[in-house]
């Protein structure tokens, strides 16, 4: 069988049959209830599952792949377990976010989760952005590493956004939250919005600024979603009212409580934020000498960033599994040869 057809067979296998996304009291749906092929699909790049609850999207020379949500929405719960290609994955760009480009090009709203590739044997990277009517020049983004391999195993990635805050979760875990304030003023988005995934060739920006490109000796490059949730009021592209007909779908919204953070969850989030987070618009003082409203950071948050936003000390590491077996190999001899001498 192909690669291809090697690719249809793990999507099925790994394909998830409960219908509740990890972590959360949350129901997912096949794809086909929900989206729709973006790009991709025409030659081959978006690959479903057998039983439609699992989506692979590739890169290769000939595409890109990427879905859409079949409806916009007025605020929601958007998640999906997300796997990410392994290897040399350079110049590489896998996103799940939510935007209104295509209906407001010129003022659209928009909430990233950007995972970055990199060259073999390093880290990808992952980047949350925020942006409201039109603000890409006012970027409200953050970087992170993450806490595990992102390519060995499926991990939950969730956008909440209200009227009142948006919180980005990895697994059930808060990782950054933003609350709208009147001083943010248009900045916070608030038009409806659809869900997309994509994966893309980057080459331009995506690692070390473009200095490694996508390398097709090592396509075709497979991203896996399953687990797939929408919660929200479905909304038209020009109804930037609350609706009527919201009230249960916002009802239903606040009744997982997910935007209320308990105590334990802010926690989780402080200790993330210290050991993962690499840059921050809010510390980014080469950009932004006056700091946006919402950014309230600790003091000691604000010590381990420089001028620049960027992590002034060595960050806390994953330690690579081999390599801990190795060098856990090494001190076992070391000291059977000092106990032996």
């Amino acid at each position: 069988m192909g690669r291809r057809g090697d690719i249809v067979v793990l999507a099925f296998a790994v394909a998830v049959a409960a219908t509740v996304a990890a972590g959360f009291n949350v129901t997912t749906m096949p794809f086909d209830e929900g989206y729709a092929p973006l790009f991709g699909d025409e030659v081959g790049n978006l690959v479903r599952s057998g039983n439609g609850r699992t989506v692979s999207l590739l890169l290769d020379r000939l595409s890109g792949a990427g879905f859409i949500s079949s409806e916009m929405y007025q605020y929601g719960f958007f998640s999906a377990s997300i796997k990410l290609p392994a290897d040399y994955t350079a110049g590489i760009v896998v996103a799940f976010y939510t935007s209104n480009g295509d209906v407001f090009v010129k003022n659209h709203d928009e909430l990233d989760f950007e995972f970055l590739g990199n060259i073999q044997g390093k880290e990808w990277r992952v980047q949350t952005n925020v942006y409201g009517n039109g603000s890409t020049d006012r970027g409200r983004e953050e970087r992170y590493y993450l806490p595990f391999d992102p390519t060995a195993d499926f991990h939950n990635y969730s956008i909440l956004w209200t009227a009142q805050n948006t919180i980005f979760y990895i697994d059930d875990v808060p990782i950054r939250e933003v609350r709208r304030s009147a001083a943010m003023r248009g900045d916070y988005p608030s038009k409806p919005m659809s869900l997309y995934a994509t994966i893309w060739d980057a080459s331009s920006w995506a690692t070390s600024g473009g200095r490694y490109k996508v390398n097709y000796k090592y396509a075709p490059f497979v991203s896996q979603f399953s687990d797939l949730a929408l919660l929200g009021c479905r909304v038209g592209p020009l109804q930037q009212s609350v609706s009527p007909g919201c009230a249960a779908a916002d009802a239903q919204l606040a009744a997982t409580g997910l935007a209320d953070l308990t105590s334990d969850q802010r926690r989780a989030m402080r200790t993330f934020r210290e050991r993962y987070m690499t840059y921050s618009v809010c510390h980014d003082r080469i950009r932004y000498p006056e700091p946006f409203p919402e950014c309230d950071a600790s003091e000691s948050e604000k010590r381990r960033f420089n001028e620049s936003g960027h992590l002034r000390f060595r960050r806390y590491r994953r330690r690579n599994p081999r390599r801990a077996r190795v060098s856990a190999r090494a001190d076992s001899r070391r000291q059977r040869l000092a106990a032996s001498s």
